[in-house]
Formats: structure tokens, sequence, C-alpha cells
């Protein structure tokens, strides 16, 4: 499974010049929990997380100190300001199984995708996790449709638990072909072919 089959996209962006509280509202609108940031041409200059804005805009309260705060802090006023400039980002052909594995290394909850250096989508935690609590019923038809378009005949599919199995007794080249398209789709964990 790849970037581009489970990534969010159209992707709401921000531009840097984009207020921190528009940037909120946006988070909050989309119910989402980053924004990737870029420029006029959507290269990726950045990115602006729940947490970047908070530390940018939740502001001390009086009653909860000893000592009073002091409240002249500078207070950021763009996405500009707060946003991440590392950004960890995946090409669009990007195996999922890395995209997890660098979100789990990490700590970031969502990862920009691009094609070129244009963003095209991001991948959230929340998209992984989508593709694990797919239903196994529509794992089975999925990778039934996709062998009846590559005119693989004589397969039958059964999917338990996100194992695909997949029984025929076509050639060795079916065989193969079966198995690609099988591990293509999201939600399957494991193939076992038997003939």
């Amino acid at each position: 499974m790849l970037a581009y089959e489970i990534m969010t996209s159209p992707v709401v962006t921000a531009e840097p010049n984009l207020p921190v509280r528009d940037a909120a509202r946006l988070l909050d609108r989309h119910e989402i929990t980053a924004l990737p940031v870029v420029d006029e041409r959507r290269h990726l200059v950045g990115i602006v997380s729940e947490a970047d804005l908070l530390l940018s805009e939740i502001a001390a309260d009086p009653r909860g100190h000893a000592r009073p705060h002091d409240e002249q802090q500078d207070r950021a006023a763009t996405v500009g300001d707060v946003m991440t400039l590392g950004v960890i980002a995946v090409h669009e052909n990007t195996d999922a199984s890395d995209i997890a594995s660098r979100m789990l290394e990490t700590g970031v909850k969502s990862v920009p995708v691009t094609r070129g250096q244009q963003v095209v989508g991001i991948v959230s935690r929340r998209d992984l996790i989508r593709t694990i609590a797919t239903a196994d019923d529509r794992v089975e038809e999925e990778i039934r449709q996709l062998l009846i378009e590559a005119g693989i005949k004589g397969w039958t599919i059964e999917v338990v638990d996100g194992e695909a199995h997949l029984t025929g007794n076509g050639s060795p080249d079916d065989a193969r072909v079966a198995i690609v398209l099988a591990r293509s789709v999201a939600g399957v964990a494991h193939i076992r072919e038997t003939s």
C-alpha cells in the first residue's frame, strides 16, 4: 500500500502569512491535527501542528500561578512565526509501512505527501489506522475486483482478520500477479497462497 492510496487529498494547507488564529480555525473546522505550509507554487516550506499553535496562543491565566505572569509576552502573529521548518515529508509512492515507522520514530502525527516539490496530500495516523480497520468483506471484494480487471481467473479469495487466503490453480505468473494485487489493497496484513 502506497502513500497516494491512503493519503487525504485534496489536503488543507496554509501559507506562511496566514494568521495563527485562522490556522487554528482550519484545524478545528476540518478536524485535523496539522497543516502543511506551502508557498505560492504549493511547494512545502513547513508544517504547523496543534502543538505549534497551542504554544503560541494559549496565554497563562494569572489565577493559576503563584507569581504574576508577564503579560507582555510577544505573541506569534502568523503561521510562518510558529511553523516547524524541518518537515518530514514522503513521496506519493512511499510504502505505508515506511510512513508508519517514521511516525513512530519521530512522534509526528501527520506527514505531507509530495509529487516532485508540490504537496498533493497528507497521511495522518488516522489514515493508517483506517487501513487496519477496513472490514474483511470490503477488502475481499476489492481484491476480487482487481483480479477480474487484471484478467486473472480461477482464483478464490477469502479474507479473515486481514489475512488474505488466495486459492487457485493458475500459472505461477498469475499467482505472482494475484499476490501483488492483493498486497496493494488497504487492510491486507498477510497473504497466504495455496494451489
